[in-house]
């Protein structure tokens, strides 16, 4: 929600999606929900659900670990009932959105492929947001390392093959990009479904970072390089 206000969730028989690109175009959010996530999901056909995404995940907050949550569409809006001890209940109108011609990112190409714990990436993010605004990612055959530098400043996080914190390296060709941490800030903090965060990218080419819950949620972000004058 803090990178997109409104989006168009589609549900079918095999669960929720929602993909869209933010104001800017810099960056492209993929939420997939399966359908096994769900206790029981009754759709006939495809429906689509255009919503304020901030409200909409200001509802689901409500919601502890142990309600029960029910989605229901009727009348033009989405009904959600939060039910434990006491049921509440909320309504949202479904806006109209014409939808977004976004390009299939399945169809992008990486150079380079690195999974590594997801709070290590947090720690990488943070730490380059304290002296700069955007951060450069860097992967080689047997490396993987984040840099960041202002006018008096800089920091770095590097990894070696073999390193507890590292998973998969696989890397075709040393690739170099820088990225906007803005964005990455927002995008970190997907972090609290999967434990484990798997990055594409090549040189100066757009960055995807895939989060998975095992079969609960997935989300995928595409971010766009920041490629400045000289680099």
């Amino acid at each position: 929600a803090e990178l997109i206000d409104e989006g168009i969730f589609k549900i079918d028989k095999n669960g929720l999606k929602l993909t869209a690109a933010d104001r800017a175009m810099v960056a492209v959010v993929d939420l997939r929900i399966p359908a096994t996530a769900f206790d029981e999901l009754k759709v006939e056909n495809e429906v689509k659900l255009p919503l304020n995404l901030a409200n909409f995940i200001s509802i689901l907050k409500r919601a502890s670990s142990r309600d029960k949550l029910i989605m229901e569409l009727s009348d033009g809006k989405l009904k959600i009932t939060i039910k434990n001890s006491s049921t509440r209940s909320f309504t949202l109108p479904l806006l109209e959105i014409s939808e977004e011609e976004i390009p299939p990112i399945e169809q992008l190409q990486f150079k380079a492929t690195v999974s590594l714990k997801s709070d290590v990436l947090e720690e990488g993010i943070e730490d380059a947001s304290i002296v700069a605004d955007s951060v450069v990612f860097e992967a080689t055959p047997t490396s993987f390392g984040m840099k960041a530098s202002g006018e008096i400043s800089s920091t770095e996080l590097s990894l070696e093959k073999g390193n507890e914190a590292l998973g998969d390296l696989k890397v075709e060709e040393s690739v170099k990009a820088r990225y906007p941490l803005d964005y990455l800030k927002k995008m970190i903090k997907a972090a609290k479904i999967a434990d484990t965060v798997t990055l594409h990218w090549s040189t100066d080419y757009p960055m995807k970072l895939e989060f998975k819950a095992l079969d609960k949620a997935a989300i995928t972000f595409v971010l766009a390089p920041r490629v400045a004058e000289g680099e």
